[in-house]
């Protein structure tokens, strides 16, 4: 399996605000110049998410699919699920409902 094959997952923690947006910016840009088929950023451990951490994920999502990549969201939990939802935003991403199996089989 070659990298641009591999599923590249980006497990984060905590709370993505403006002051942790641009390392996790930094990190999925890192993983997206090898052009991976796949790209899972695995929720599980945020608990709050703001307008500049979804920045980050809608550009993200925007470079993956530039490439013909596909970038989905993995692990919400109900709390940033609603941030989600009131943005609308999950309309917008691919938010995976096997987060466990996603996770473990890619």
């Amino acid at each position: 399996m070659t990298s641009s094959d591999a599923v590249n997952v980006l497990p984060l923690e905590g709370e993505i605000d403006l002051h942790v947006s641009s390392h996790v910016e930094s990190s999925l840009a890192s993983i997206i110049a090898k052009r991976p088929k796949h790209v899972v950023v695995d929720l599980s451990g945020v608990t709050f998410i703001d307008s500049s951490g979804l920045a980050v994920l809608i550009n993200a999502m925007q470079d993956v699919k530039a490439y013909g990549g596909k970038l989905t969201l993995a692990g919400i939990n109900n709390n940033v699920r609603s941030i989600f939802e009131i943005a609308r935003l999950d309309q917008f991403f691919l938010i995976d409902p096997r987060d466990n199996e996603l996770l473990a089989a890619d």
